[in-house]
């Protein structure tokens, strides 16, 4: 307990004397009992002033980076979520770079050997010094022999004790969430337990690297046929928990433009392969690899696109690969009637919403962009604008739409530095018309007919026993022995019993230390 509290007052101290807590009050007036007590706790340390003259985005860049990488990470999880914390904040927050130390190379090779084993670890040959390094994990070159043939591959690993570091500063966040968030009744809109508890899932699938490996896989198999895009092959039997084995990329960074050009790549070419490879991903496969920047893209002599880290990737279902690709066509063509239709039948605006009033409204994003240079126009923004109108429509916004419209509006922006000329609908519209025709061919229909029917089928044997049980839960409902208490995340409102559970014991104990002192001293 004493460990925890601890931690508490050391992050407290941090965000105090690292400007992060005169950031956020310029943005949300924390307050005057919050700021004393930050006061109290930087007693005896020089607080750090921020250039005044930086945006307040940048300014919480710049406290989150000098504050460690758990929270690096945090301020990268809410780049990524603009509808949080809002488009111009996490536009700055995507500056955070994610750079530490090396662990020296004998370490890496002790922790490789533990992982596959001596026999399997024999079979490396070769294991260069680290060539990159971040907050979780570093990467390394290696030769091994793969099925009796020799292969360059990359090797990424975990830190040593990473996952302990992170779950117990987290734990800590967790509750200086929960304490702010229950103490202050405007924080309660920021969902700071809930951001901090997302951020924990998502670093605790990051640091399985079987689930990367995974990810990386199956791009690989959904693309495997698409030509002039070429996913690094995963080596399974060098890949655990806490090592991740692919093929060594070997080709130019994307953003190197005057070496792509002295290998003869053509820069307009290549440009419309990314726009169209990434929407392939999104519409044709729903999954769709969600950090697609210039240092995560390498092209190899062919002008193949070769990309890497597969840690962030996104999922849309088939219902949101039909809601997009039509979107986009709509507003392609100029159709907003069509448009606003399929937000009405996808169900993602309320049914008593005047279809007329909503089709203004998207004409009013429409027509704006269109008074532009067709070429001009961002397919990224444009979605932006387009979820900013329908929240006042009360349409609820997916997390996968909105990691899809940030990551699209990186992947347009990196094919016009290829290319300036690169019009983006010009060259998404055989992708959009294709996957559409696609899936209103007969030979569709009839597939999703059978299947539905199939699943139909296969729960009829079990439609008299449901019947009985809802008859008996509606008795019990109208005698009053029966609620109906619905749980949206049981995770979370369990994490939430134990934060307030353990807040109270920190209160009784921070007052005990304090009558302590008092009496000492």
């Amino acid at each position: 307990m004493f460990k925890r509290i601890f931690r508490l007052f050391t992050i407290a101290r941090k965000l105090s004397t690292s400007g992060v807590v005169d950031t956020v009050n310029k943005v949300h007036k924390i307050p005057v009992v919050v700021n004393l007590f930050f006061d109290f706790i930087s007693i005896g340390s020089s607080t750090n002033h921020l250039d005044s003259q930086k945006t307040t985005g940048e300014k919480l860049c710049i406290a989150l980076q000098g504050m460690g990488t758990t929270f690096i990470k945090l301020g990268q999880f809410l780049a990524t979520r603009p509808d949080i914390i809002g488009e111009e904040m996490a536009k700055d927050l995507e500056k955070l770079q994610d750079k530490v130390p090396a662990f020296d190379l004998y370490e890496a090779k002790k922790i490789i050997k533990k992982e596959i084993g001596e026999k399997q670890f024999n079979n490396i040959m070769e294991i260069s010094e680290p060539i990159a390094a971040a907050s979780i994990a570093q990467v390394h070159i290696a030769k091994i022999k793969n099925e009796n043939h020799e292969k360059q591959v990359a090797v990424k690993i975990l830190r040593p004790n990473i996952e302990k570091l992170f779950n117990e500063e987290l734990d800590a966040l967790m509750l200086f969430a929960y304490i702010i968030e229950s103490s202050i009744s405007k924080a309660k809109r920021l969902k700071l337990v809930e951001v901090v508890h997302l951020l924990r899932e998502i670093t605790n699938i990051e640091m399985d690297l079987r689930f990367e490996a995974a990810a990386a896989n199956e791009l690989y198999e959904n693309t495997k046929h698409d030509h002039g895009f070429n996913v690094p092959k995963i080596y399974w039997n060098y890949t655990t928990k806490r090592i991740l084995t692919l093929d060594k990329v070997e080709g130019i960074s994307i953003r190197e433009h005057d070496k792509l050009k002295n290998k003869g790549v053509d820069l307009k070419k290549l440009a419309e392969n990314l726009i169209q490879h990434f929407l392939k991903q999104a519409v044709r496969d729903g999954f769709f690899h969600g950090d697609m920047h210039q240092g995560n893209l390498f092209v190899d002599d062919k002008g193949n696109i070769i990309p890497v880290d597969f840690g962030i990737m996104g999922r849309l279902d088939k219902n949101n690969r039909k809601f997009l690709a039509e979107i986009l066509y709509g507003f392609i063509k100029r159709d907003y009637v069509k448009v606003a239709e399929v937000h009405f039948q996808a169900g993602l605006v309320p049914q008593e919403t005047s279809r007329e009033e909503f089709a203004q409204a998207l004409r009013s994003v429409g027509e704006p962009i269109f008074g532009q240079t067709i070429k001009d126009i961002s397919g990224g923004n444009l979605l932006a604008q387009l979820f900013e109108i329908t929240e006042k429509f009360n349409m609820a916004t997916q997390p996968s739409l909105l990691l899809l419209q940030k990551n699209m509006v990186v992947v347009e922006g990196v094919a016009r530095k290829l290319f300036p000329e690169t019009n983006i609908w010009e060259v998404s519209r055989p992708v959009l018309e294709n996957w559409l025709k696609n899936i209103k061919s007969p030979k569709s229909t009839i597939d999703t007919a059978l299947n539905t029917s199939a699943e139909i089928i296969k729960r009829i044997p079990n439609f008299p026993d449901l019947m009985d049980r809802a008859d008996y839960a509606l008795k019990l409902m109208a005698e009053g022995k029966l609620s109906l208490g619905i749980s949206g995340n049981k995770g979370l409102e369990i994490e939430q019993m134990k934060l307030k559970n353990f807040r109270n014991n920190t209160i009784i104990s921070f007052f005990g230390i304090v009558i302590i002192c008092l009496l000492v001293f």
